[in-house]
């Protein structure tokens, strides 16, 4: 069955590959903002359905797989930072705690009808941070098309201490659940 990932995230299509999973490329464009009293998990799945759906309503006999990312620290959704302040803002806020990762994923095929839908959380404890580590860390990366400002791909060596969970969710799709929840997809007759 032909897979499509709703996301010109090129994280999201970097596991996807290194996963030995095939797949096509159609970005959806739903917008991302926050609903008021929206908690980040509902965020997240929302968000990940919505772009599911929109892509599947083109590719009715595709598995369609929308995702959606955010960093949560006290119930404040990061996203990606509009501007460098608000990334040096973002990390800065970000030192010493430890963080949620939450992946909102969706899988759905029209034809015939399947949905999977879940949110995997990770907890990130970063290092703790000052103004000069943090603009290094700005310098080596671009920050503004990561949730929270960051890739622990990216050096995050320099910021993350640890991280309980799964890595790839942290990275933007957690790829080790995705491949079991595919293997357990009804086949098509």
């Amino acid at each position: 069955m032909k897979l499509v990932l709703a996301s010109a995230s090129p994280r999201r299509r970097e596991l996807l590959d290194r996963a030995g999973l095939a797949h096509q490329v159609i970005p959806a464009s739903v917008d991302e903002t926050e609903l008021p009293g929206e908690e980040p998990t509902a965020h997240v799945a929302r968000l990940a359905a919505a772009k599911a759906d929109r892509v599947a309503a083109q590719c009715p006999d595709a598995m369609v797989l929308g995702a959606d990312t955010v960093v949560v620290l006290a119930g404040r959704i990061y996203g990606k930072p509009a501007d460098p302040a608000e990334a040096r803002e973002m990390l800065l806020s970000l030192s010493g705690a430890v963080h949620e990762v939450l992946t909102g994923v969706c899988l759905v095929r029209r034809d015939p009808p399947w949905r999977d839908a879940w949110v995997c959380c990770s907890h990130v404890r970063f290092r703790r941070l000052d103004d000069a580590l943090v603009k290094r860390y700005c310098a080596l990366v671009n920050t503004l098309d990561k949730a929270g400002a960051y890739a622990v791909q990216e050096h995050g060596e320099l910021l993350v201490e640890s991280v309980d969970g799964l890595t790839s969710n942290v990275i933007g799709l957690p790829i080790e659940e995705v491949r079991a929840r595919l293997r357990r997809m009804p086949l098509v007759p």
